[in-house]
């Protein structure tokens, strides 16, 4: 089968489109036609070196996140069948045509998605729910603070905290990103984007937030180090950080007595690298859960553009350039 390839980190000429060995399923796994995979940035990280695929994968091939059809079952697999549309996370190497995982590992499609709008759902609505609501213990009323609302893991924990019944702070390095962002999420149906927007400078945002919302609850941070001082003084006493990303940096100092005092709690996670048990939990509760908000239209992936299963090295120069404003997916009709 065609997959791309990593035979040396660098640019995104890096990928190389090669040959690897169709997979065969195990007794519980299934065998899945990629139709439509998302693009990540962890996808960019591994091309150039860095965030290696847990043990199993074959590390020349990238890709996390997939949408497709059943095409083969191990012959002890009992939920799934051929045909069967599906989608989900995997640990590596989803550029590729075919892919084996868990039958339980895999996500139902929803009803009348197509394969492209299925490929934009599992990484950013996964990882912010199981942040927030999870991790998180985000509950009804409660604000939850989004650093970094711009992302696709952000606009996906802003759909999810307004649908859910909590109530939102997005928070940008600019208002005309804050306004566009709204607009993006008006657009998919919202009757606005977040309760509150809030423009990142170099005070942070702890004082407005303590002002407007009386501090947050939760918050989902991405960017690191450089924000975690001030992400503390923004949380109310008992709150709770998640952090999902470190793309500002990974160090910085922390006053543990504040920590001591105000009952507050820092939590990190990721989901690459998560056991094949927690993996299936998070499978069911997407069933349970979040498919049937999908399908009443109340969670929408935000979809940017798509692009031919070969022009892999195109997707990842446009996303380097980060003017996209949703997922870049490849398409293999």
């Amino acid at each position: 089968m065609r997959a791309w390839l990593i035979e040396e980190p660098g640019a995104p000429e890096a990928l190389q489109l090669g040959e690897l060995d169709t997979p065969k399923p195990g007794p519980q796994e299934v065998r899945v036609d990629i139709r439509a995979i998302g693009i990540n940035r962890a996808d960019l990280i591994q091309r150039k070196g860095g965030y290696p695929p847990p043990k199993g994968f074959d590390p020349r091939c990238p890709g996390l996140e997939y949408a497709g059809e059943v095409v083969e079952v191990g012959d002890r697999v009992i939920g799934r069948r051929v045909g069967d549309r599906v989608m989900g996370l995997i640990g590596g190497a989803a550029y590729a045509e075919q892919l084996v995982t868990h039958e339980r590992d895999t996500l139902d499609i929803p009803a009348h998605y197509d394969y492209a709008q299925a490929a934009a759902i599992p990484e950013a609505f996964l990882t912010a729910y199981r942040a927030l609501f999870l991790v998180g213990e985000l509950a009804p009323g409660q604000w939850a603070l989004v650093r970094g609302a711009t992302s696709g893991v952000g606009q996906a924990g802003l759909q999810l905290i307004r649908t859910l019944g909590a109530r939102s702070i997005a928070t940008s390095r600019s208002q005309a990103r804050l306004d566009d962002l709204d607009a993006r999420l008006r657009a998919l149906g919202h009757d606005r984007g977040f309760d509150l927007g809030l423009v990142d400078g170099d005070d942070g945002v702890a004082e407005q937030v303590h002002a407007e919302a009386g501090g947050a609850h939760v918050i989902m941070d991405f960017v690191g180090g450089p924000a975690l001082k001030d992400n503390l003084d923004a949380l109310r006493d008992e709150g709770r950080q998640v952090q999902v990303g470190v793309i500002g940096g990974p160090r910085t100092d922390i006053n543990m007595g504040k920590l001591l005092m105000r009952r507050l709690s820092v939590m990190a996670m990721t989901m690459r690298s998560l056991p094949i048990e927690r993996k299936i939990m998070l499978a069911q509760l997407f069933n349970d859960r979040l498919r049937p908000l999908f399908e009443a239209g109340r969670l929408r992936p935000v979809l940017d553009r798509t692009f031919d299963f070969t022009e892999a090295v195109e997707a990842h120069r446009t996303m380097e350039e980060g003017e996209h404003a949703g997922k870049l997916v490849l398409l293999r009709e």
